[in-house]
């Protein structure tokens, strides 16, 4: 048993809860999982016997409880700096904080208009649906920060800041909505999600993700 318990959603829709799992594995720390099924009427109980705050995702270090995905990451970054989740250099570091903050605060229409649901694979166009435009401002604006950070900090690697970091993680349930909806995507943006699509941690959460039954829309 660890001293660490992550407390997530289901895997296939949280998005949320993806990140700091993703952190967590990269930082290479083993972590008890608890998996709170959500769209349940007993979802929200069960989550408020981990967090006051009453939302996913929750991590326990000892008699620690720390909550909010970008909180927990930075946690994760600040404990065990030897994993280096963030860049090393004074100014890769303060434009990979701006984005995961862009990333924790903003993006209201891609999250609202493209749900995660990493089983999906159901591309809008072929269902004759279209993204509202500001949802496709969000999705330009995050294909600019990708394009941005791959070009100025990312050539020694294939993420953003080079190695998969905490900007990576903060990311990656974007890459999962622009391949399930089958969003057309540049070459960088398109090269970068595969190379999330392809990080082994990722792989063994969307075998995971695969395995869930599915729940009921909201």
């Amino acid at each position: 048993m660890s001293d660490l318990t992550l407390v997530i959603g289901n895997k296939n829709y949280s998005s949320w809860s993806l990140r700091p799992w993703l952190a967590l594995k990269a930082a290479g720390r083993a972590f008890d999982e608890v998996l709170i099924v959500l769209r349940r009427p007993e979802t929200k109980a069960e989550i408020l016997l981990h967090s006051a705050a009453g939302k996913l995702p929750v991590l326990k270090h000892g008699d620690l409880t720390i909550w909010e995905s970008l909180a927990i990451c930075e946690y994760i970054a600040a404990t065990w700096p030897e994993a280096g989740l963030l860049p090393e250099d004074a100014r890769a570091c303060a434009v990979a904080r701006s984005v995961m903050s862009e990333m924790h605060a903003g993006f209201v229409a891609l999250r609202r208009e493209l749900p995660m649901d990493i089983n999906k694979l159901s591309p809008l166009a072929q269902n004759g649906v279209m993204p509202g435009e500001e949802a496709r401002l969000d999705i330009a604006r995050v294909q600019q920060i990708w394009q941005d950070c791959r070009g100025r900090f990312g050539r020694k690697g294939d993420f953003l800041f080079g190695r998969f970091g905490i900007a990576d993680a903060m990311y990656a349930p974007v890459a999962t909505r622009l391949r399930s909806y089958g969003v057309a995507m540049d070459p960088v943006s398109e090269a970068y999600v595969n190379a999330i699509y392809a990080f082994p941690a990722m792989q063994e959460w969307c075998a995971a993700a695969a395995k869930e039954q599915p729940l009921p829309e909201n």
